[in-house]
């Protein structure tokens, strides 16, 4: 019985911390797009925002399962090497983000919530999620 309690315990903490990532994902892409992002998913049904901010969290969620799923033997080093991995993979995809802004016409974060379908945000959904990948990669 102690294995299972013991287990939800770390089950818990590695689900509040993954939690925490996401919602910094979310800050993250709201900080680089103009507007508020909640609005125009929810409220203006954008289509372009959504998958930005949709492939950052399946970004985040990867890095945060590849991190878990290798972790330490050691509690406290897991649970601390899966903040590491999940806050680097925050700042290269957004790294990641302003370069391709650089090498891009116009703003990047102004085309990708235009109301009007752009596929420009396709090629930043899969920067985000191949930046993801080679980091869980490395992890493993």
């Amino acid at each position: 019985m102690s294995d299972i309690v013991n287990g939800l315990g770390r089950a818990t903490a590695y689900g509040a911390l993954g939690v925490v990532l996401l919602i910094l994902g979310i800050v993250l892409v709201d900080a680089l797009t103009p507007g508020k992002l909640g609005r125009q998913i929810w409220e203006e049904r954008n289509r372009n925002a959504a998958v930005l901010l949709s492939s950052a969290l399946l970004g985040i969620g990867g890095i945060v399962f590849t991190s878990i799923w290798t972790t330490y033997d050691n509690f406290g080093k897991g649970l601390a090497s899966t903040a590491a991995f999940g806050l680097l993979g925050l700042v290269m995809m957004a790294v990641a983000f302003l370069v391709l802004d650089l090498v891009t016409p116009g703003k990047l974060g102004a085309t990708l919530v235009d109301p009007e379908p752009h596929p420009a945000v396709w090629v930043t959904a899969s920067c985000n999620l191949a930046v993801s990948a080679i980091l869980s990669a490395s992890i493993a």
